[in-house]
């Protein structure tokens, strides 16, 4: 497999880990949710357990990310309540995505603990991600690189209208 340089990352993960108050990290979504910079961070909509964010380095346009607020590593650690909202959440992502971006379908997921895959293991997260035929083409097949290709600040107020909408 070949790789892809890409030293512009780094930075942004350094500066998305910050340290908490009391010393300990925090990961990025803990720090990004209590900023008051929701189209800046990509955070699209706000619910009483979860939040939904725009992924930075998505898979494909409109990757979304429904995240609890509590900094929680498992699944059956969620509260009934957290459980409920995040399955509700995905309902919402999805007809969001159908209306703004009109996808031919979707995959969704959660990829828990680092051997499970988790780039941020201590706060679990589900994908949802649009897919439309054909797009993993061979730049994806050959090259071994996704092409995004639409800005993420024009997706993300495609999304927000369609979540304003009330679709």
């Amino acid at each position: 497999m070949n790789h892809m340089w890409s030293p512009w990352r780094s930075q942004h993960i350094s500066e998305r880990r910050p340290k908490k108050e009391n010393g300990s990290d925090e990961s990025v979504f803990s720090r990004l949710v209590r900023e008051d910079k929701d189209e800046e961070n990509l955070i699209l909509w706000r619910g009483q357990w979860v939040f939904v964010i725009m992924n930075l380095y998505p898979y494909n346009n409109g990757h979304l990310m429904v995240v609890p607020y509590r900094e929680i590593a498992q699944y059956e650690d969620l509260t009934t309540d957290e459980q409920v909202e995040v399955a509700r959440t995905i309902e919402y992502c999805i007809k969001w995505l159908k209306s703004a971006l009109q996808p031919e379908g979707f995959n969704v997921g959660m990829n828990l603990g680092k051997a499970g895959g988790a780039g941020i293991p201590r706060h679990l997260h589900v994908h949802v991600v649009p897919r439309w035929n054909g797009d993993t083409n061979f730049m994806t097949a050959v090259g071994e690189i996704k092409v995004i290709p639409e800005a993420l600040e024009d997706t993300y107020r495609k999304i927000k209208a369609a979540i304003d909408e009330g679709t």
